[in-house]
């Protein structure tokens, strides 16, 4: 297990693809931090997204430019977990980790983008009654999130976005959606313009 996963902390799980990495999962991922009352946040590189198409790059160069650009940070690091539990969904990963960590507090972030259509993820109501999760806005993405199949199901779950610092110290069901200052990277994009793991 990652050594960010010692007994009582409170620990951020931001999974994907990160094909490649960016500043903005490096912002989503600090403003957790403080939002979210967290103590560590660790990037779950999965070996596929099985919501894309294609294949992303190795794993292992993944990682690598994911651990470069964070350059690092104190308390953000960077796991291959799903790689070597061998899950392919959430769902699945964080049963895994809850069973192996029970005196881990986990909480699952995500971009609003993905909020939008996470009703589509496997067993995703698993997902929100087994953790807490975070959801930081994207552009374009605010309204759509907040209007969302998961949101509107589990809308008693919610915690306002003031009590925010809470999220990493409550039970499941329960998750959060806070404003943040946005960047407009995307991976797609950088994939497309052959900006693999830029940092600009």
């Amino acid at each position: 297990m990652p050594s960010a996963f010692r007994p009582g902390a409170r620990v951020g799980l931001l999974g994907g693809s990160f094909d490649p990495p960016h500043m903005g999962h490096v912002q989503l991922s600090r403003e957790a931090l403080k939002r979210f009352g967290l103590d560590r946040v660790v990037w779950l590189v999965s070996p596929g997204n099985p919501l894309k198409p294609h294949p992303p790059a190795p794993l292992a160069e993944r990682v690598v430019v994911a651990e470069a650009i964070l350059g690092g940070h104190p308390a953000i690091s960077v796991s291959d977990i799903e790689d070597r539990l061998g899950t392919r969904y959430t769902a699945e990963t964080l049963a895994a980790l809850t069973g192996l960590c029970p005196r881990v507090r986990f909480t699952w972030l995500m971009g609003a983008d993905n909020l939008v259509q996470f009703h589509r993820w496997d067993n995703w109501h698993d997902i929100l009654d087994r953790v807490p999760v975070g959801v930081l806005a994207r552009p374009g993405h605010r309204l759509s999130a907040q209007r969302s199949v998961a949101a509107r199901t589990y809308a008693d779950a919610r915690i306002p976005a003031r009590a925010s610092r809470l999220l990493g110290s409550v039970a499941a069901p329960a998750w959060c959606f806070v404003n943040m200052p946005m960047r407009p990277d995307s991976s797609s994009a950088l994939r497309a313009d052959g900006r693999w793991g830029s940092k600009t």
